[in-house]
């Protein structure tokens, strides 16, 4: 996603939405139960990074449960698609008109694109999804960009969450761990969104715990 298409972007949706509401307090609730019954909700001003170590943890599910809490709440969210493979059909019809979506191909444009977001403080949540991006690509970000996008979110009134697939992250205050591995035939379980297992670790203050949805 090339800059100038980005800043079109925000310019077409500050037109469109020119106030976008923001939820009070200093916590996001997801309508996750492993989440906000443990922690309250994502914390604002501050980076969470939530990592997924099996191919099938469930991060799809969880981006489709925080659209529709978007939905739901009334704001919109950013989701920075890092590899180009989010599929916004299985979101469903009703969710899109809250969700703006930036497609990259490359992890160095994902984090320009969560860059200029937050720069914009526009958006409750802002997601950057680089789950499927190459293990090569993410260790050429260096520790100063996150730093520089913590600095950038600390003065914006967002929830910055990060999915990867390995703990990367050390500037991030809240590091989430989605402990799942489901089969093809668990998918057609109902309420999977509550089955999600979700180990939550404090990284400042150092204490950590186990919150389980169900």
């Amino acid at each position: 996603m090339a800059a100038s298409s980005i800043i079109d972007l925000r310019r077409l949706l500050a037109e469109r939405f020119p106030q976008t509401f923001a939820p009070a307090a200093d916590r996001l609730t997801t309508g996750l139960p492993a989440i906000d019954a443990a922690i309250g909700g994502l914390p604002k001003n501050a980076i969470t990074e939530l990592s997924s170590p099996n191919l099938s943890a469930g991060s799809t599910l969880l981006i489709h449960v925080l659209l529709q809490n978007a939905y739901r709440d009334g704001f919109f969210v950013a989701l920075v698609d890092g590899k180009d493979s989010f599929d916004p059909h299985t979101a469903g019809s009703a969710v899109l008109p809250n969700l703006l979506w930036l497609r990259c191909r490359h992890a160095s444009q994902a984090i320009q694109a969560a860059d200029l977001l937050l720069r914009d403080g526009n958006f409750p949540l802002v997601i950057l999804d680089l789950v499927l991006n190459a293990r090569d690509e993410l260790r050429k970000i260096p520790q100063t960009h996150w730093y520089r996008l913590q600095r950038l979110v600390e003065a914006a009134p967002s929830a910055f969450l990060v999915l990867t697939r390995r703990s990367m992250i050390s500037s991030a205050q809240l590091k989430l761990f989605l402990d799942n591995a489901w089969r093809l035939s668990d998918l057609e379980q109902p309420d999977l969104n509550r089955r999600l297992k979700i180990q939550v670790e404090r990284v400042h203050g150092g204490k950590e715990m186990m919150a389980t949805a169900g």
